[in-house]
């Protein structure tokens, strides 16, 4: 469901997703234009894609808003997730266009083990597509999506479901 933009930022879009995973995060978006599977595909060491015949081959997820048709393949690719949640390395949030159990759970996984939040939504088909790789995403604990078009600032980070929650934090 798209929701008004805000006055001031003009060209915003806001719209509510499905959550899998609860959770609020702020960065910048990443758009992969294929599924990934995390278990081959990702190095949770450092957060780059490491499949080789993935288009985005080399690019780093780390502190960004991980954009993806969903995943692909095994399902290991939970433990890898919550690995990388661990380790520092993953995104700071997950937005597909279908839902994904298998990365759902690496991301609640981390929640229960490690304190740390990394929502992970769902979206409409349109809503998925108005997203372009470098726009800023702000996700709020209700699944809220906003997009500010081509702008990422420096306040990017993850947050626990509580709205109050400093950046990067863990739910304590």
């Amino acid at each position: 469901m798209t929701l008004p933009s805000g006055p001031s930022d003009p060209g915003s879009r806001s719209f509510r997703g499905t959550p899998l995973v609860g959770g609020s995060a702020r960065g910048t978006a990443l758009v992969l234009d294929e599924p990934l599977s995390f278990w081959g595909g990702l190095d949770s060491a450092n957060g780059r894609i490491i499949d080789r015949r993935h288009p985005q081959l080399g690019r780093c997820v780390t502190d960004r808003v991980l954009v993806l048709p969903g995943g692909r393949g095994s399902s290991s690719s939970s433990t890898v997730l919550a690995e990388a949640i661990r380790r520092g390395t993953a995104p700071l949030g997950i937005l597909l266009r279908e839902s994904d159990a298998i990365l759902a759970l690496g991301a609640i996984v981390a929640q229960d083990l490690y304190n740390t939040w990394v929502p992970v939504l769902v979206l409409q088909d349109p809503d998925y597509k108005a997203i372009r790789d470098g726009d800023w995403l702000s996700i709020d604990a209700a699944g809220n999506v906003r997009v500010i078009p081509g702008r990422g600032p420096a306040d990017s980070g993850r947050s626990s479901p509580e709205p109050s929650a400093g950046h990067r934090s863990e739910n304590t």
